[in-house]
């Protein structure tokens, strides 16, 4: 799917879900109480699959509908919980981890219970084809988690865990419900053709062949994109990273730290931000519209400078946009704007015009109300979605001296 649809999707499910979970919040439910909820649920879905051989016969494919259509409803609370922790506050880096570990174990119950079904009515090829997507599936997720431990933004393919989870639940309730009208036993044979060319519960094993083989392209995929990505940021590696003030303290910088660029030949750029363990960069641009005037409505424009990619410029996705790198603006009038980070709205900064008619963006670097260049954070550790932050230096330029001027904060 098209980065930029999926984030217009994204956008929109937030939309509809988002009263659901104020209520769940209202509730008194945790992140971690939801995806618990999930998982239970997951663990309904293989009763249904194991009922389904147990009590049912192999043309009664109503098992299969109604398994999922509980696997659907159960991954409706794969993207509630995210959405409580983050409306209501109460993220946490354990709460990431438990949410990808029942995830993992979600799944393969899941396919536990797929696998039960067919192997229980005889179907083995299509149950060897459901365990091969449970493996790429495991594998899409794992190459993931193993890229951002490295420091890496791995999240393409064809076939991630929505595309899953959809997949599996649709075409099960469509087989269920097709089986109601043309029976569970029915096959098409062709003349000419010993064996016949479908049956009913082909609806639902022809996806799960489609999903062995996208599962397993997504997770090379990710493969290949990491080595990329790895090799790119190696070139800039410098080996003799570990310095030290006289007064012998650590200044900060680590052994493997990247050498960072400095982005140039930017003409409208304001600021911009980097931070450890790659060279990626976030620039923070004056939104200059087509006729030379500023866009009074979003006067900063942020994007990716991916210089581990060749230097390429990529727009934000949605939540990266919502709550990592975004800016929120407010006009303060006469060419006046208050901006906060969506990340870290403590410290605030002020796009406005300096004397000689120049915009910048002006922030409190120590005691000084400087013009802000450049944005670091050193991060140690952590995952993607909540990084270790250790530090975050501001830099600028103190516009009574010309001087460079720069502060470390402790988030």
């Amino acid at each position: 799917m098209n980065k930029q649809w999926r984030d217009k999707l994204q956008q929109l499910i937030y939309l509809v879900i988002n009263p659901i979970v104020k209520g769940l919040i209202k509730m008194g439910l945790t992140p971690n109480a939801v995806t618990l909820i999930g998982f239970a649920l997951n663990i309904g879905v293989v009763i249904i699959f194991v009922s389904g051989v147990e009590e049912g016969h192999r043309g009664d494919l109503s098992y299969v509908g109604w398994a999922g259509a509980l696997t659907l409803f159960a991954g409706l609370f794969d993207m509630l919980d995210g959405q409580v922790a983050r409306l209501g506050n109460m993220g946490s880096r354990f709460g990431a981890l438990f949410d990808s570990v029942l995830d993992r174990y979600s799944e393969m119950v899941l396919f536990f219970g797929i696998c039960y079904y067919l192997i229980g009515h005889h179907y083995f090829l299509s149950s060897i084809f459901a365990f091969i997507a449970l493996i790429g599936s495991m594998m899409v997720s794992y190459t993931r988690a193993r890229a951002e431990g490295l420091g890496i933004e791995c999240k393409g393919g064809l076939m991630q865990r929505p595309e899953r989870v959809v997949i599996i639940s649709v075409s099960a309730i469509a087989c269920g419900i097709t089986s109601h009208y043309i029976g569970g036993d029915y096959k098409l044979f062709v003349p000419g053709i010993p064996f016949h060319i479908f049956e009913t519960i082909s609806i639902f094993t022809i996806p799960l062949f489609v999903m062995a083989v996208m599962t397993n392209i997504t997770a090379i995929g990710r493969l290949m994109d990491a080595k990329k990505a790895l090799s790119a940021g190696l070139v800039l590696l410098a080996l003799p990273l570990m310095t030290f003030a006289g007064d012998g303290k650590d200044t900060g910088k680590h052994v493997g730290d990247p050498v960072f660029p400095v982005p140039s030949n930017i003409p409208h750029m304001l600021f911009y931000m980097q931070r450890t363990p790659n060279i990626n960069t976030i620039i923070y641009d004056l939104n200059i519209q087509k006729d030379g005037t500023l866009d009074t409505d979003e006067p900063v424009s942020v994007y990716w400078m991916r210089y581990a990619d060749g230097g390429e410029k990529k727009d934000l996705n949605y939540i990266q946009r919502k709550f990592a790198y975004g800016i929120k603006v407010k006009s303060l009038g006469n060419d006046k704007y208050s901006l906060h980070s969506v990340a870290y709205a403590k410290k605030e900064m002020f796009l406005m015009k300096s004397p000689t008619g120049d915009y910048h963006v002006y922030a409190k670097i120590g005691n000084t109300m400087a013009i802000l260049n450049r944005i670091y954070l050193q991060i140690e550790g952590g995952t993607f979605w909540f990084p270790n932050v250790v530090y975050i230096e501001l830099k600028g330029i103190d516009p009574a001296s010309g001087k460079e001027i720069k502060e470390q904060i402790k988030p």
